[in-house]
């Protein structure tokens, strides 16, 4: 059996973040593993002639208690907070190299056309680039009827 001892859940918080989440927890219990919810704050876009500046220090108070809140149902599941700031994609992977992970498990928002040209996928790149293997979430699971 593949050992997962680390698993890297990058997060942007939207419901699909979510679906993945519980996925990633899962695996992590049913693994014994360890879980990193990570989230990367992207840079404020500078327009011309303009400055870049940090955000302010609430902004990543805010984003930090966010991220915290993103926790396990189960208390057993050791899980594991990162803040970052960048281009997602770029971030998930170095952090996954940083950290040794075994596993990466995103959600993805499943942009088409013009949406996809100008955004790009994240996940995608994460795909194609990754030296783990990357569980790619779409939608929620479906539920099971109980037994």
């Amino acid at each position: 059996m593949l050992r997962i001892a680390t698993i890297l859940h990058p997060t942007d918080f939207s419901h699909l973040s979510e679906h993945a989440f519980h996925l990633a927890c899962s695996l992590a219990r049913d693994h014994e593993g360890r879980l990193i919810v990570l989230h990367v704050a992207v840079p404020p876009v500078v327009g011309y002639g303009g400055a870049m500046t940090p955000p302010p220090e609430g902004d990543w108070k805010a984003l930090d208690e966010q991220l915290r809140h993103v926790q396990a149902s189960d208390p057993k599941i050791p899980v594991e907070h990162l803040l970052e700031e960048g281009d997602p994609a770029a971030e998930i992977l170095r952090v996954a190299a940083e950290i040794n992970c075994d596993l990466i498990v995103m959600g993805m928002h499943g942009r088409r056309g013009v949406a996809r040209l100008l955004m790009g996928s994240a996940a995608e790149h994460v795909v194609r680039k990754a030296t783990c293997p990357v569980l790619v979430v779409k939608t929620p699971l479906p539920e099971r009827p109980a037994t």
